[in-house]
C-alpha cells in the first residue's frame, strides 16, 4: 500500500471513531414536566424543579432533558398536553397542579408521574395512601387549602375590625374551589362574625370584573385562593388590591414578593424542588409505589410594609414579628 493511501485509511478511521463512540453513548432520560400556566412568571419554579434533579445528580442539557408543555392557563389543554409526553416516551413526568395530575394519571398507567397537589391526593383519587402510594404516582402535597384558617387568623389580626372577607377562586378548578370554600366557611364560623362571599375568575379579564364589582359592594377584606392563574396574575392583583385599598391575603410569598399585602403558606419553591429530587431519584431506579406522598412542611409568613402604607394600613408590631419576611 503507497503511503498516501495508507494516510487517507487512517485519517478515515480517525474521523470515524469519535462518531461510533458517540453512537454508543447512551440516550439521555427524559423528563417531561406539565404546568397549567405559563413560562412567563414562573422562572423560580422552573429554577427550584432543576435543583432538585440536580440535588440527585442530574443536570438539564448535561445528563437529562427536560420537555415542558405549558397550557398556558388553558386546562382543557393538559389531557393532549400530557397524551403528547407520553408519545414522546419520557422516563418520568412531573405533573405540577391540581389540574395537571388527574391528567397525567388518565394518559398513562405505566409511566412514573410524580406530582405536586395542593389538595388530599387522596381525596383527589391519585394514590390510595400517602406511605403507600401502590401505583404510578407519587409525589408532594402542600394541603393549601388546611391552611385556609390560620390565613383568616392572621388577616383579623391585621384588620381586627373585619367583618366582610371576600374570596377569589379559580373557576376552572372546581374540586380546588369547593375544598378552599369549605375550609375559608368552617373558619369563618370559627371565628364569629365574619361573612364570607365567594367570587369566581377564569381569566384576566375576569379578574378586572370581580373588583368592578366591589364599587357596588364593598368587602372589608380579600383572601385569593391557591391558584396557578392567580399566580401568573399576581401583579395584576396586587395593583387591583391597592386601587380599592383592599387589604389582602394570599397563599404564596411570590404575591407578596410582586406588591401583595401578606402572604401565608407552604413554601412553593421548596415543594416543587423536592417533585425535581423524587423525578431524579425515580430517574435513578427508584418506584413511585416505594415513595411516599410528602407533605411539604415549610411554611412561609410574608409581610410587605409598602402595600400597607399604599392602603394606609397600620401592621401591628406583634405581627410583623411573627413573619419570616417583612419586606420594606
Amino acid at each position: 500500500m503507497r503511503r498516501r493511501e495508507f494516510l487517507t485509511l487512517l485519517g478515515g478511521a480517525a474521523a470515524a471513531w469519535p462518531l461510533a463512540a458517540r453512537a454508543q453513548q447512551p440516550a439521555m432520560p427524559v423528563v417531561g414536566f406539565l404546568h397549567p400556566a405559563s413560562p412567563e412568571g414562573n422562572g423560580d419554579r422552573i429554577r427550584a424543579f432543576r435543583q432538585g434533579l440536580k440535588d440527585t445528580g442530574f443536570i438539564e442539557g448535561e445528563n437529562v432533558v427536560v420537555e415542558y408543555r405549558w397550557a398556558d392557563n388553558q386546562t382543557d389543554q393538559l389531557p393532549a398536553l400530557a397524551a403528547d409526553l407520553v408519545r414522546r416516551r419520557v422516563a418520568v413526568i412531573a405533573a405540577l397542579s391540581n389540574a395537571a395530575a388527574p391528567a397525567a394519571k388518565a394518559a398513562t398507567p405505566t409511566i412514573p408521574i410524580v406530582f405536586l397537589a395542593s389538595d388530599d391526593p387522596v381525596r383527589m383519587g391519585l394514590v390510595t395512601s400517602f406511605a403507600r402510594p401502590d401505583s404510578n404516582l407519587t409525589g408532594v402535597s402542600f394541603l393549601a387549602a388546611e391552611l385556609a384558617a390560620k390565613r383568616m387568623e392572621l388577616l383579623r389580626q391585621l384588620v381586627p375590625g373585619v367583618t366582610r372577607v371576600a374570596v377569589l377562586v379559580d373557576s376552572t378548578n372546581p374540586a380546588a374551589t369547593e375544598s378552599t370554600l369549605r375550609d375559608v366557611e368552617t373558619a369563618a364560623r370559627a371565628m364569629m362574625g365574619l361573612q364570607i362571599d365567594a367570587h369566581n375568575a377564569a381569566t384576566s379579564r375576569e379578574i378586572d370584573a370581580v373588583f368592578a364589582g366591589f364599587v357596588r359592594k364593598t368587602p372589608d377584606a380579600l383572601f385569593v385562593a391557591s391558584s396557578p392563574l392567580f399566580n401568573d396574575r399576581r401583579v395584576q392583583l396586587a395593583l387591583l388590591a391597592a386601587v380599592r385599598k383592599l387589604p389582602a391575603t394570599y397563599p404564596w410569598r411570590d404575591f407578596a414578593e410582586a406588591g401583595g399585602l401578606m402572604s401565608y403558606g407552604a413554601s412553593l419553591r421548596d415543594a416543587i424542588r423536592q417533585t425535581g429530587v423524587y423525578a431524579g431519584r425515580i430517574l435513578k431506579g427508584a418506584k413511585p409505589a416505594e415513595l411516599p406522598v410528602l407533605r411539604s412542611s415549610k411554611l412561609e409568613f410574608v409581610i410587605n410594609l409598602q402595600a400597607a402604607r399604599a392602603i394606609e394600613l397600620e401592621v401591628p408590631n406583634a405581627l410583623q414579628l411573627l413573619a419570616d419576611e417583612v419586606i420594606e
